[in-house]
């Protein structure tokens, strides 16, 4: 989905969200938060990629062309990559952690060299390969799947080990058992983690998306600190 406005020349980081209203009555109450896939400040569009799980993204699907939405942002603090440059950079993706993956690879390979590694359970769940090829030569994309049925067979994690020693850094997006997988392997490295949590309000008053931090407070707010973490601000 492609909406058009003022919002995205606020969007000053890759990894922030949008909170969209769902509906027009009160039988959705909560906004659904959906990380920013893209940025088009020439066109003045913000692209957004999710999945169909329930009545409200089924809802937003159903959205055609003119249509307008009620959307808050962009929220949240994004990957912090100002100071990034001329470095061996690894992005690891998996499922619907990928799409804020790919704003992020558009900014990092103006200045680096970027490795992308994206997880998917097999053939049919494969999406953004096409968009993350048409970077160049400074962007090397793999694909991996659970069930061997496209690309490589396994986990991100596999094909994770044999970059890891020739990189400078990592940044991930995806289900909570990869991201702790990809956390305890690439320990050596620095490492900017985006979680994927269940938000109320999307603005840090509720705390229904806490995670355990080893801050002094033991906590965070995935919605108002995060999404993005240094990875190790978070226990995983």
């Amino acid at each position: 989905m492609k909406l058009k406005g003022e919002m995205e020349q606020l969007v000053d980081q890759p990894g922030r969200f949008i909170h969209i209203k769902i509906g027009d009555g009160s039988f959705h109450m909560l906004r659904r938060p959906i990380s920013i896939a893209d940025v088009d400040k020439e066109n003045h569009t913000i692209t957004l990629v999710y999945k169909v799980t329930g009545k409200g993204t089924e809802w937003l699907s159903e959205r055609v062309a003119g249509d307008k939405v009620d959307a808050l942002g962009p929220g949240g603090q994004g990957f912090e990559i100002t100071e990034v440059k001329n470095e061996k950079i690894l992005v690891i993706g998996g499922g619907v952690g990928v799409p804020p993956l790919y704003h992020l690879t558009k900014e990092l390979v103006e200045n680096n060299d970027v490795t992308v590694i994206l997880g998917f359970q097999s053939k049919e769940a494969v999406f953004y390969e096409k968009e993350f090829n048409q970077f160049g030569d400074r962007v090397q994309t793999l694909v991996v799947t659970d069930d061997g049925s496209y690309g490589e067979k396994g986990l991100v994690t596999d094909i994770a080990s044999e970059f890891s020693q020739d990189s400078t850094r990592y940044f991930t997006c995806g289900p909570l058992p990869m991201l702790k997988a990809v956390k305890n392997q690439l320990v050596e490295i620095p490492g900017h983690i985006s979680l994927e949590e269940r938000m109320g309000c999307g603005i840090g008053a509720c705390f229904a998306c806490v995670c355990h931090s080893t801050n002094e407070s033991g906590y965070v707010k995935v919605c108002k600190d995060g999404p993005v973490f240094s990875s190790n601000e978070v226990i995983l």
